[in-house]
């Protein structure tokens, strides 16, 4: 991972206050663009300004547009590898959604939907060791993701708003995907029969959270996907999806990370 003086950053800051923008920032002094961004949310955070937006605009509070299948897309990344946090020299809570680097199109996706589902709000990426943070900052965190809460999200019960299931069965192919995207996968096992080896696509989602596990697979159950859960040792974190037209149709509709 790469560190940078305390003079580069200062220099970036100065120049983002002047009004320069992140990428020739970014270009002149040789630093990441996502690392720029985060350096600019936390000045911003420092002087008391919302870092995303002064608009506060918020589809629960104010009835503003939700773009619904990206958030359908989000909630399924938010409840596998995101968490919001509140950091006591911030004002203002941030939303971060892990992504591994080994993904660059799922990375570039996720960070599309957020901006999405965050219009007014700048969103950028943190990078750290073999991944990298998809980050905004919004005062609306907690009236979009109602699950957040102390503690981890498999500690705690689960449970979706009307509203939210209501955008989950509107979009299920969204939120699947953003399970898959975050906690799942597509692999290829094989088999030997009468000493031929065969290979065959499956699917995996696999989650501590109980009713995180249920979520996905009552939308699995909804598109019509045939599922079973596989222990591992003794707790039944898997949910497989190994049934030849099961998979076809995620592979239409989901398909392998990329």
């Amino acid at each position: 991972m790469e560190f940078h003086s305390l003079e580069v950053r200062q220099t970036a800051v100065s120049l983002l206050r002047s009004g320069t923008r992140n990428a020739d920032v970014a270009r002149r002094l040789n630093v990441p663009l996502g690392t720029v961004g985060y350096w600019k949310h936390k000045d911003l955070a420092k002087r008391g300004e919302c870092p995303g937006s002064h608009n506060p605009d918020c589809p629960r509070c104010d009835g503003s547009p939700l773009d619904q299948p990206a958030y359908a897309y989000v909630l399924g990344l938010y409840l596998g590898d995101g968490h919001i946090s509140h950091y006591s020299r911030h004002r203002v809570p941030n939303l971060m959604i892990t992504c591994d680097d080994r993904w660059p199109g799922l990375m570039d996706s996720a960070e599309a939907a957020v901006q999405s589902v965050f219009p007014s709000n700048q969103v950028c990426r943190v990078r750290k060791i073999g991944c990298h943070n998809i980050k905004v900052y919004s005062k609306h965190l907690e009236c979009l993701f109602p699950q957040h809460g102390p503690g981890k999200k498999h500690e705690r019960r689960i449970v979706l708003e009307d509203w939210q299931q209501a955008i989950v069965d509107a979009h299920p192919w969204e939120f699947i995907r953003g399970l898959i995207h975050s906690d799942g996968c597509r692999v290829t096992n094989w088999t030997v029969r009468n000493g031929k080896r065969y290979e065959y696509p499956r699917y995996f989602f696999t989650n501590k959270s109980d009713d995180i596990r249920k979520l996905c697979t009552d939308t699995l159950a909804k598109v019509g996907v045939q599922w079973t859960i596989l222990a591992r040792g003794s707790d039944p974190f898997n949910v497989s999806i190994a049934r030849k037209a099961s998979v076809a149709l995620m592979d239409v509709h989901i398909g392998p990370k990329y």
